[in-house]
């Protein structure tokens, strides 16, 4: 009983010794404490009205001006879409103008697309690779895209870095047995032939309902073929 007395004090007073110390060290650093909450209240609060009165007025202005372009867009006028006019602003515009918003980030994909029409891959290959999303379509579209501005400009190498990057862990139905497809035949004309069936198997086996697979077997013989002469 004397022994478990003794214990208790021995924690009571190591308690009362680290409040002591916790105590000593508040008052001792008072001055820095406060600054240093001064500082993150500053912050808190900064970051709430950058949020609030600059960050949500700007995404309604660049909400706008991107719906006007996107009517453009889908008329298939390229050139006013992605240059705008004197009364509208164009992607290229949006995206600049509005960076720090998602309308912003969302017009340097419309502006790779039109540009890719365009016949302009350079600049299709620059607004593309500006585009981040974690979209399933628009992150495999995006990237995909880019392979085919590479294969336009007749480097290979680097379309199907870009295909093979599009479909890498990407189980989208929509858009991967595509780009899938498009990898496969780039890696067989470059006589990468066991890349090319394994693309090709893929869409076999994971897409089996995607309008690729119908005469898949078709490039996987053929594949195959060149592999074994």
């Amino acid at each position: 009983m004397a022994k478990k007395k003794k214990q208790e004090e021995e924690v009571l007073v190591d308690v009362t010794q680290k409040l002591t110390n916790a105590e000593k060290f508040v008052e001792e650093n008072r001055q820095s404490l406060t600054l240093i909450v001064g500082v993150l209240v500053l912050l808190v609060g900064g970051y709430f009205a950058y949020q609030n009165f600059y960050i949500k007025p700007l995404e309604k202005r660049a909400q706008e001006d991107i719906f006007r372009a996107q009517q453009f867009f889908e008329k298939d006028s390229l050139q006013l879409a992605v240059n705008g006019s004197g009364q509208f602003l164009g992607f290229v515009d949006i995206a600049d103008e509005y960076s720090a918003t998602k309308a912003g980030n969302l017009a340097n994909y419309y502006a790779g697309i039109c540009y890719l029409n365009l016949g302009e891959f350079e600049n299709a290959i620059e607004y593309l690779d500006r585009f981040d999303s974690d979209d399933p379509v628009l992150s495999v579209i995006a990237t995909g895209s880019i392979g085919d501005a590479f294969w336009e400009l007749e480097q290979p190498k680097e379309a199907l870095e870009y295909y093979e990057k599009a479909v890498s862990g990407e189980e989208n139905a929509y858009v991967v047995p595509f780009y899938l497809k498009k990898a496969g035949v780039i890696a067989e004309q470059m006589d990468e032939l066991e890349k090319a069936v394994k693309y090709y198997t893929r869409i076999k086996s994971e897409f089996k309902s995607s309008r690729e697979a119908g005469d898949i077997d078709k490039y996987i013989a053929s594949a195959e073929a060149k592999m074994n002469s």
